[in-house]
C-alpha cells in the first residue's frame, strides 16, 4: 500500500501528492472486488487473449451491461452523462481491479478513460446527447483511427485527408493496427484537413460512424498471442461536418490531452504485479525462490510495478485536482513498460520455456511484455518526450 509521496517537479514547480486511501476508497475497492469475484467466477478471461475476437466481444458486452446497471461502467463521469460522480481516485481503483482480472470491459475502457471525457470537454450538445448515454449504458463500441502506414508513433505526420464538401467532409486514406475495428460502431478518427499547415496543425478529429459507405475493414493476422488488429481503408467516405469534435484544423491540443489520459488509462502494472505474486508463490513452493538471482529478479520486478503505480497516481492526482494533464504521463507510461518486462524476466527465471505454454497465465505476460513498448506510442518515443518535457533537455537534432 502506498501512503505518501512528495518531490520536486520540473513541470509545475513543486508538488505533493497524498496517496492515503480514504475510508470511502477502501470500502469502494472491497465492494468492487467482491462484485468482481462473484461476477467473474466462471469467466476464464486471459488478458491479451482475443481482444477484437468474437468471444472477447461477447464477454465485453455481457459484462459491461452488468457494470452499467450499477453506474460502474463510467463511475467518475458526472451523473448528468450517466456517470456515478465518483472521484478520480475511485476511477483508478476501478481500473486497477479490472486490469488485474484481465480487463473484462475490453475496448470499453477506452470509452470510459478518454473518448467519453473528450466528448464531455469538447463535444457539442448534440454529440453529448447522442454518444454519452450510449457509452455509459455499455451500448457503444469504439475504435481509434490514429496509426497509419507512414504515421505510427508520429501522429503529426498522418496523411489521411478530409476535404470539405458542403455539409460533409470527404475522407480518403488508410489506418492500420486498429483494434476492435471489426465490431466498432464509431471511430475516434484523425484526418488532415489542411495539408499546408505545420505538422501539428491542420488536423481534425471526427466522431466517425463505422458503417458509412466507402469504409473497408481487413483483419491483420495475429503475430503475438490472439489479439486481432485491423487495417481500415477509406475511399471517398462522406462524413457529416456534425461529426467534427472541437474545431476544424485544431484537433492537436485535444489529441495531446487524450494521449495523456490514454497512457495512464490502462494500469497494466496491476496485472503485472498480480501475475508476479502468483509465480512468486510457485517459486517459493518449488524452492526456486531460494536462489539469489531469482529473488533479485522478483524484487526488481516488484519495485518496477510500484514505480509505475506511483507515477500513475501522480497523473491521477492532476485529474482529481482538475488540472490539465502534464508530461508526468510519459514517465508513467515508460514505467509500465519496464514493469511488464521485469515481471516477464522474473517468470522466465522460474519457468524457462514452459512459460510459453498456452495454459499458462505466464504466456500472456510474455506476450504483453513483447508488445508493451509499442502500444500508445513506442517506449523510445516516451523517453524522447521525457527528455524534453520532463527533464527540459533540447530536442535531438
Amino acid at each position: 500500500m502506498i501512503n505518501r509521496y512528495s518531490g520536486p517537479g520540473r513541470l509545475q514547480g513543486s508538488y505533493q501528492v497524498d496517496f492515503t486511501w480514504t475510508e470511502e476508497d477502501v470500502t469502494f475497492r472491497q465492494e468492487l472486488a467482491d462484485f468482481l469475484e462473484e461476477t467473474m467466477q466462471d469467466l476464464d478471461l486471459r488478458p491479451g487473449g482475443g481482444p477484437g475476437g468474437d468471444d472477447h466481444f461477447e464477454i465485453s458486452k455481457r459484462f459491461t451491461s452488468v457494470m452499467a446497471e450499477r453506474k460502474w461502467l463510467t463511475p467518475s463521469w458526472p451523473s448528468q452523462y450517466g456517470g456515478g460522480d465518483a472521484t478520480a481516485w475511485q476511477h483508478i481503483i476501478m481500473s486497477e481491479e479490472l486490469w488485474k482480472r484481465g480487463e473484462p470491459r475490453g475496448p470499453q475502457y477506452m470509452n470510459v478513460n478518454w473518448i467519453g471525457p473528450a466528448i464531455i470537454a469538447y463535444g457539442t450538445d448534440e454529440q453529448k446527447a447522442f454518444h454519452l448515454s450510449r457509452i455509459s449504458a455499455g451500448d457503444s463500441l469504439w475504435c481509434q483511427g490514429f496509426s497509419e502506414p507512414e504515421a505510427g508513433t508520429d501522429l503529426a505526420s498522418l496523411r489521411t485527408r478530409a476535404v470539405r464538401d458542403g455539409d460533409d467532409f470527404i475522407i480518403n486514406g488508410q489506418k492500420i493496427w486498429t483494434s476492435y475495428a471489426n465490431n466498432a460502431q464509431h471511430s475516434f478518427f484523425l484526418a488532415r484537413t489542411n495539408p499546408d499547415a505545420e505538422p501539428h496543425k491542420g488536423i481534425t478529429i471526427f466522431l466517425m460512424p463505422m458503417d458509412l459507405p466507402g469504409i473497408e475493414v481487413r483483419d491483420i493476422p495475429a503475430f503475438v498471442g490472439e489479439h486481432i488488429f485491423h487495417e481500415v481503408f477509406l475511399t471517398d467516405v462522406r462524413v457529416p461536418a456534425s461529426c467534427v469534435l472541437g474545431t476544424v484544423d485544431e484537433g492537436w491540443p485535444i489529441i495531446r490531452d487524450v494521449l495523456a489520459h490514454e497512457r495512464v488509462g490502462a494500469p497494466k502494472y496491476a496485472r503485472a504485479e498480480h501475475v508476479l505474486d502468483k509465480y512468486a508463490q510457485r517459486a517459493i513452493a518449488n524452492g526456486e525462490f531460494d536462489k539469489p538471482d531469482v529473488r533479485r529478479l522478483f524484487g526488481e520486478a516488484l519495485a518496477a510495478c510500484e514505480a509505475a503505480r506511483q507515477l500513475t497516481y501522480t497523473s491521477i492526482d492532476e485529474r482529481a485536482k482538475q488540472q490539465r494533464p502534464s508530461g508526468i504521463a510519459y514517465p508513467a507510461r515508460a514505467a509500465m513498460v519496464q514493469a511488464d518486462r521485469a515481471v516477464a524476466n522474473a517468470i522466465l527465471a522460474v519457468l524457462g520455456s514452459d512459460a510459453l505454454g498456452a495454459e499458462e497465465v505466464a504466456s500472456d505476460q510474455l506476450f504483453t511484455a513483447f508488445t508493451a513498448g509499442v502500444a500508445t506510442g513506442t517506449y523510445e518515443v516516451q523517453l524522447e518526450l521525457i527528455s524534453r518535457l520532463v527533464l527540459g533537455l533540447p530536442r535531438r537534432k
